[in-house]
């Protein structure tokens, strides 16, 4: 029985590659996820060894706010230079040099624009001079307050040259320096992992990147010959005491990498999460093509029976089919998935601004992953199929080779309970509070109502593929190709539901962006009074800033009635962490949100006083009169008097502190403001000023409210293309359904095309023939994802209707386009199955059983 599965596999080789490849595919992803995060992860681990290999121990200050590393940027805390000096009096130590480190050095290029960066960071610090992992290539090392030095990889980029005057933004506006240096890294290296670095004299940088002179970054200390870094780091954490962190250099290259892990281990899950959709799709395509088979050897199996085979021989081979599929999938989507790995990783590497890779591996997981997940899905999907195979009696090896369809009653009345089982987990997790097991809940209830659709296909594939068909049946070939498609619901409902999942997670994604887009211009146009914003696009881990000067100068422009601005940042509140806004001027950002107080009043905040919106005073139990602990990222904690409570969202954030709070935030310039006119006064006359203030601050820029707004909402559109492109595999192994699933109905056929042709249908038309067939099926399908997604995103837009999307709008353009485009598949899938069909020879087809 064995030798003749195998046989009968390897007879039918179309059949096997056609039956694994979105096996292959949606391997592919899963390893490729595992290739890349290992060949960064490993690649991490060699930079920040390489970066900590001149630092036996290192101390930091413990700080003042903790800042997760997906956050955004943690806050350094200054460290006094007699802890420096200190450290020097401890038994075992070399060395201890005091380092100014600091993200936030933002220079400006030749071409007058900021030069950016998408990952690592922009550093400002003090010059030491050289050491063994540093080489200059060109100049010297700054000496006076006016000069800088900085790496090859910020002189190339920014395209500078040694004796350029060059713009540097830092916790400063704007101050120019004349560069007198450029250096890199041992190893031909412009930088290490392609951070930008700005070196300033220590004063300067001290000033301008943390905030106040005579402090530190960081201490680098290097141990005497014989003292273990380890028992150094003890002795001098004991003699420091409690508020500073001291580690070896191998511990901090340690938990530096570490913490890059939690943003890579995101991005696998992204990777994972889309391979999970490929193979739930790829399983409808291996259970369709599994039950194609299984019809077409009806009276192979039967004679098999005959001759003395039992229903579990039936099954297992029917199995070892899959297992044989699966493990060849398996062994190519793992090859496949290396090679994307290393794209990627290769991508990531080149986005990041030159992160120098390490070889690319193969993890243990990716390669049981592949293997576990490919042989896994193949056989799950071939189970049905061959359970329907062992109970092919022996007598039908004296009939037909078709068989015929089944009563659908079953399998609609399961479609029914398992649709109804995943609506309802659905709903409680979009409308119950099921705490931490929500998104699962939500992620369970949309897998499960998709098999529950799934089933209840083929009740209504009968009807509406005869509705559809209809548009084509003004020929013959357009009639055959309607009955065709018809003709067995089971198979065209599977084959039509894989391109329903790609389709309708396409289309519930647009729904809820659409209508959050929708509901964000709303409020925007109710909520929003001011008619000229000044802010920037944030290309780094830090928000653009500007000269809080421009805020004066603006409200002396004729025709300005009021300007407000905001700071931001992190900070902690009787001990736990928020998001905090400041302005400079309360009662300008309220006449620009058009807000009011519900408690208090919303009028300029002194210095100890802050403002609460309703559901975070209520939340704490606080009111107007209440005190609260504010500790900010840079210095001490200050009790601040709640003067006053607004309704959510009538003011950026729900806390907003007075402007003196911003001398220990982290970013301590502005990063965004607000413009109201007076009556009458046009937009235009007035916007161009404004924009000529912010010439010394090219992170950001001065629009009009309603650009502004398109501005933000615009993000929405990018979403929905990075989900389109991401979801496109899975709608390519849907359109790999089809024409598996066409090709192998020709096959089936072979003796009914004959005669057709035997009675003058033309090879054309043939090839439309097939080709109606695919249009209906894929529209079928993409029809089905449309109604499916949109309910889906309806479902979800009015559970997020208390976080703000309260408007509901259906992207009809959208949908009408995945009709289209689904027609569009059709006629592509069908090319080969057509051509196969037209190509038969006519007297073979007509003899072929």
């Amino acid at each position: 029985m064995l030798r003749a599965t195998l046989k009968s596999l390897l007879a039918r080789k179309l059949r096997l590659i056609l039956s694994g490849l979105a096996v292959v595919l949606g391997v592919m992803f899963v390893s490729g996820a595992f290739v890349v995060t290992d060949t960064l992860s490993r690649s991490f681990d060699a930079l920040f060894a390489s970066a900590y290999s001149t630092t036996d121990v290192g101390v930091t200050a413990k700080p003042k706010v903790e800042v997760d590393e997906l956050e955004g940027e943690q806050v350094v805390s200054p460290l006094p230079a007699a802890a420096v000096a200190q450290i020097r009096g401890v038994p075992g130590v070399r060395s201890a040099t005091g380092l100014v480190e600091a993200d936030g050095a933002r220079v400006i290029g030749s071409d007058g624009k900021v030069l950016t960066s998408m990952g690592p960071p922009r550093l400002g610090i003090a010059w030491t001079g050289m050491d063994s992992m540093t080489e200059l290539r060109a100049g010297r090392g700054p000496a006076a307050a006016d000069e800088i030095a900085v790496n090859a990889t910020v002189a190339e980029a920014a395209g500078l040259k040694v004796g350029d005057r060059v713009g540097v933004l830092t916790l400063e506006p704007k101050k120019e320096f004349t560069l007198v240096g450029i250096w890199g890294y041992s190893g031909d290296r412009k930088s290490l992992g392609g951070v930008q670095e700005v070196a300033f004299t220590e004063p300067v940088a001290q000033q301008l990147m943390l905030g106040e002179t005579g402090v530190y970054s960081s201490v680098r200390v290097l141990a005497e010959q014989d003292v273990p870094p380890a028992a150094l780091r003890d002795r001098i954490s004991a003699a420091l005491g409690a508020g500073y962190v001291t580690k070896t250099g191998d511990q901090l290259a340690a938990d530096n990498a570490a913490d890059l892990q939690e943003g890579l281990g995101f991005f696998s899950n992204i990777l994972l999460g889309f391979a999970g959709v490929a193979l739930f799709v790829g399983i409808f395509l291996i259970l369709n093509t599994f039950s194609i088979i299984v019809a077409q050897r009806t009276r192979e199996l039967a004679l098999m029976r005959a001759l003395g085979a039992s229903r579990r021989q039936v099954i297992g081979s029917v199995l070892v089919e899959a297992v044989v599929i699966g493990l060849v999938a398996a062994v190519l989507g793992l090859a496949a998935g290396v090679g994307v790995g290393a794209l990627l990783a290769y991508l990531f590497s080149s986005f990041a601004g030159g992160l120098e890779l390490g070889t690319v591996g193969v993890p243990l997981a990716a390669v049981v992953s592949s293997f576990v997940v490919g042989v896994l899905v193949t056989v799950v999907a071939a189970v049905l199929p061959a359970v329907r195979a062992s109970r092919i009696a022996p007598v039908a090896a004296m009939q037909d080779v078709a068989t015929p369809d089944r009563p659908l009653t079953r399998i609609s009345v399961a479609g029914g309970l398992v649709t109804a089982a995943g609506a309802t987990a659905l709903g409680l997790g979009l409308f119950a509070d099921m705490g931490g097991a929500t998104l699962w809940t939500i992620l369970g209830g949309v897998l499960v109502s998709f098999i529950g659709i799934a089933l209840l296909t083929p009740l209504i594939s009968r009807p509406v593929v005869s509705g559809l068909g209809r548009l084509f049946s003004w020929s013959l070939p357009g009639r055959l190709g309607r009955l065709n498609s018809g003709r067995n619901p089971r198979r065209t409902a599977i084959t039509a539901a894989a391109l329903m999942v790609g389709i309708a997670l396409v289309t519930g994604v647009t729904v809820v962006m659409d209508s959050a887009k929708s509901s964000l211009k709303a409020e925007a146009a109710t909520v929003l009074k001011a008619e000229i914003i000044i802010n920037g696009d944030q290309n780094g881990p830090r928000p653009p800033t500007y000269d809080p000067a421009v805020l004066r100068e603006a409200a002396a422009i004729p025709g300005v009635r009021a300007v407000a601005g905001l700071w931001n940042d992190q900070v902690v509140i009787n001990g736990e962490k928020h998001w905090v806004n400041a302005t400079d001027d309360l009662t300008a950002l309220s006449a620009s949100y058009g807000a009011s107080a519900t408690s208090g009043t919303l009028k300029d905040l002194r210095d100890n006083e802050i403002a609460v919106s309703v559901p975070e005073a209520t939340t704490y139990g606080w009111q107007v009169g209440t005190r609260v602990t504010v500790q900010p990222p840079r210095g001490d904690p200050r009790d601040y008097t709640v003067a006053a409570t607004y309704a959510e969202d009538a003011l950026p954030g729900d806390y907003l502190l007075p402007v003196a709070a911003t001398k220990g935030f982290g970013i301590t310039q502005p990063t965004f403001g607000l413009v109201r006119l007076a009556d009458g006064v046009a937009v235009s006359q007035v916007l161009p000023q404004v924009k000529a203030l912010l010439a010394d601050s090219p992170e950001v820029s001065a629009q009009d409210a309603q650009a502004f707004v398109d501005d933000q909402a615009a993000t929405f559109d990018t979403l929905i293309t990075m989900i389109q492109v991401l979801l496109a595999l899975a709608i390519l192994i849907a359109v790999l359904g089809v024409i598996n699933t066409l090709a192998l109905s020709v096959l089936e056929r072979t003796r009914e095309l004959g005669l057709l042709r035997a009675v003058g249908l033309g090879r054309a038309q043939t090839m439309r023939m097939v080709t109606v067939e695919a249009v209906v099926i894929s529209v079928f399908g993409a029809l089905l994802g449309v109604v499916v997604g949109a309910g889906l995103g309806t479902a979800v837009t009015r559970a997020l209707e208390s976080d703000g999307i309260t408007e509901l709008v259906l992207p009809w353009g959208r949908m009408g386009t995945y009709l289209v485009l689904a027609a569009l598949v059709g006629v592509i899938a069908a090319v080969l199955p057509a051509i196969r069909a037209a190509r038969l020879n006519v007297l073979g087809a007509i003899a072929h059983e």
